[in-house]
């Protein structure tokens, strides 16, 4: 994996967790709404509009980067639309990258032919 693969995986990865972070706290927002006075929704939708922009953004540099198949890059991007799935993508993202690394090492010091 070169630098720059790396790199869109790892904006992805870190933008995920906030990005799920904002979503849920807008749908707290929105039910706070509708029960009290209290409207954050406003403040609260932008962030997380900001946030999901930001995440598409670096779902599609990653996915133009990686080559992932159709049913991977599907899978990152139904997980942005879930309110918990940042949550599952930072992790799944993370394994990859952990096994990349590994992989690369293996490939450098002549243990496997991958």
């Amino acid at each position: 994996m070169d630098i720059k693969t790396a790199s869109a995986l790892r904006r992805l990865r870190l933008v995920s967790a906030p990005e799920a972070v904002s979503f849920l706290l807008l749908l707290v927002c929105s039910v706070l709404k509708r029960t009290s006075d209290f409207n954050a929704v406003p403040a609260m939708g932008m962030i997380h509009g900001v946030l999901f922009v930001l995440y598409v953004l670096f779902w599609l540099d990653a996915w133009n980067r990686t080559k992932w198949d159709l049913k991977t890059g599907a899978l990152y991007f139904v997980l942005s639309v879930l309110p918990t799935g940042g949550f599952f993508a930072e992790r799944k993202l993370k394994r990859e990258a952990e096994a990349a690394v590994i992989a690369s090492r293996a490939r450098r010091e002549g243990v496997v032919g991958a």
